[in-house]
């Protein structure tokens, strides 16, 4: 590899380095010949949700994001482009993983720019197709796996991580005049736009915040066999995946209607944790393939891992 592709490389593992997100977790268990892949395809959707989202940014967002692509473009068709884009232009090539998942990335993003309120849940899951479920295929792709019961269940974890993403953000997407609750849902509940506006709990907003939860549950549950139909260490990566978001649903079921004022996290301990379940249950999974999840040995496993 060129020098000048190895620093395009750093600069990308640098970026995500900075950034503690979901999307990271199961990058620390890849060898860095892979790992930096990863960090390439990171980088590139970091950028773009940063013009999209970040309230700093000056100028023409949708505009902005045009650049964006333009420049992947440009990269991909061999001509001088930025780091992040030579890096993933090298990705997308090495992994022959084809650049559908980067465009639709790019149409979540420039929804982003012009955000409107999801009516319904069908709504939002459309939005999930292209802002999380792109990752999974992207991740996919690079293990060399495109079997479409593997696509369709990746998308499942994808989307769940998505929705447990948007219940831990209620603290900080809500004040900024983004909601991911479904309207015709916040209708649904007596009481819960009085607590999204003011910013105070009450049983409508918390059965509200339940279904929210045991949606994004479900959606993780329902993508649990994707682990059984990969390599090792794709499934343990996946099982990651799926474990952090399941872990940060516990926190929010923990916060209640405080949710609306702290966004919880997830600290170092939880991710040895997360390893140590993922682990065991990806080694007992290949041990034992016909057994289902019930079948694990007690205190293997543990509330809410995939």
């Amino acid at each position: 590899m060129s020098t000048d592709l190895d620093r395009a490389y750093a600069h990308c593992e640098a970026i995500a380095r900075s950034h503690y997100e979901n999307f990271t977790i199961g990058s620390r268990l890849l060898p860095p010949a892979e790992r930096r892949h990863l960090a390439a395809l990171y980088a590139f959707a970091r950028g773009a949700d940063d013009i999209a989202d970040e309230p700093g940014f000056a100028g023409d967002r949708r505009a902005a994001l045009d650049a964006w692509e333009a420049e992947l473009d440009a990269a991909l068709a061999g001509h001088e482009a930025g780091p992040v884009f030579r890096a993933v232009a090298h990705t997308v090539g090495s992994r022959s993983l084809g650049v559908e998942p980067l465009r639709a990335l790019l149409r979540a993003f420039r929804f982003d720019a012009a955000f409107e309120p999801f009516e319904d849940f069908s709504a939002l899951a459309a939005y999930c197709a292209d802002s999380a479920n792109p990752v999974g295929r992207l991740v996919l792709g690079r293990f060399g796996v495109h079997d479409p019961v593997a696509v369709a269940l990746s998308d499942d974890v994808c989307t769940g991580l998505q929705l447990a993403n948007f219940c831990q953000d209620l603290s900080v997407d809500l004040p900024s005049g983004r909601s991911y609750l479904p309207a015709d849902e916040v209708r649904a509940h007596p009481g819960a736009s009085r607590a999204i506006a003011g910013g105070e709990g009450n049983p409508g907003f918390e059965a509200l915040l339940s279904l929210q939860v045991e949606r994004a549950r479900r959606f993780l549950s329902s993508g649990e066999p994707l682990a059984r139909r990969l390599p090792l260490r794709a499934a343990l990566e996946v099982r990651m995946f799926a474990g952090g978001g399941l872990a940060i649903l516990e926190r929010v079921e923990g916060l209640g209607a405080a949710i609306l004022g702290r966004r919880p996290t997830l600290v170092r301990r939880d991710f040895g944790r997360l390893l140590a379940r993922s682990t065991v249950r990806t080694l007992w999974s290949r041990v034992s393939p016909g057994l289902g999840t019930h079948a694990l040995p007690m205190g293997a496993g543990g509330k809410g891992t995939t």
